[in-house]
Parts: structure tokens; sequence; C-alpha cells
């Protein structure tokens, strides 16, 4: 049986990789015993669109469910606007524009385009700054590419027993620091 992998995983992975296992330990739990604060704001701030009432056009799509054969990949797109070809991913803040949330964004992207949609640009958008990040597409940055390619054979391919460096930055941010044996390390 062919699995795919959520494409929230590619963040995830990039975050921690045992918080993938971590999320999948907690499985249909409430998440408010186990998520943070940021978390949950921002799944709050996705309201508007998994509810779909961002916006009215037909042409906007809003949270609808992608998936990928060439990648194994499946998830929702936040926002496609099919006029303009634009794909955006909205997070609650962007502080930095880390590799992961870029990655998500490719995964769309590749999801999109082999659904038949033609995605012509890509941002990040930052809602609480109100604040928009380009992202070249994955055809026009060949390393970032190459570097999303490797990210999915890794996801696949994790041991949980391979030696892991706990990053203590990361791990007191980290939902999943209290069940974690990495962050022994980190005490």
């Amino acid at each position: 049986m062919e699995t795919y992998l959520p494409i929230s995983f590619l963040n995830d992975f990039t975050f921690c990789p045992r918080s993938i296992y971590f999320h999948q330990l907690h499985g249909n739990r409430e998440q408010l015993t186990y998520q943070r604060k940021a978390q949950i704001q921002g799944k709050q701030a996705h309201k508007s669109i998994n509810t779909k009432r961002y916006s009215t056009r037909k042409a906007v799509l809003q949270s609808i469910p992608v998936y990928s054969e060439r990648f194994r990949l499946h998830g929702r797109i936040d926002i496609f606007d099919e006029d303009a070809g634009l794909l955006t991913e909205r997070k609650k803040r962007i502080r930095t524009v880390y590799n992961g949330y870029i990655f998500q964004l490719y995964a769309q992207h590749h999801c999109l385009t082999e659904m038949g949609y033609t995605v012509k640009k890509m941002r990040l958008y930052s809602m609480d700054t109100n604040k928009s990040y380009p992202v070249s597409l994955p055809q026009d940055n060949k390393p970032m590419q190459e570097a999303f390619e490797a990210l999915i054979d890794a996801i696949e391919c994790y041991d949980l027993n391979t030696p892991f460096q706990a990053n203590p930055k990361k791990c007191t941010q980290c939902i999943y620091a209290n069940p974690c044996d990495a962050r022994a390390d980190i005490c």
C-alpha cells in the first residue's frame, strides 16, 4: 500500500525530525492538551480559510484538498487565486522565512500543477504584520527544489533511533518537549 505524506510534515520535520513521531503519537487527542498558545493562535488564524469565508470570488480557491502522485504528498492549500496564478500560504506571524515554509509552498505548487492548475507566483503571508514574502517557483530555484526532494526522502527514511542532537532554542519552544527523551539533553 502506497502512503502519502501530509504536506504539513515538511515544515514539522524541518523544525525537528522527531516532531512527526510525537504528533502521530497524540493522534486524535484533544489538541488543547498538548498544543501551546502559538499553535492554537495559528489554527484560529486559519479559520476564515478553513470555513471558506476568506473570499467569495469563485476564482479564489480556499482550503481545497490537493495531492501529488509524483511526490506522494497530500494536504490543503490556504489560498490560490486562479486568475492571478497566485498561491499563498498564510502564517499567523512570520519573523523569519524558514525553509519549512518554502517547502510547504513547493509541495502545494507541485500538487496544484499535477491537478491541472497553473501557478505563476507564490508567496508567504504574515497575518499579524500584513506583510507578504515572495517565494520563487521550484523551477526557478533548482537548489531549493533539490533540497525539497531530499527532505521528502529523509522523511520517508527517518528512523527515530537515529542519533539526535537536540537544539535548545527549538526544544524549549517545542510542544512535544515533555515526552521527547532528547529533552534531557537540554535540561
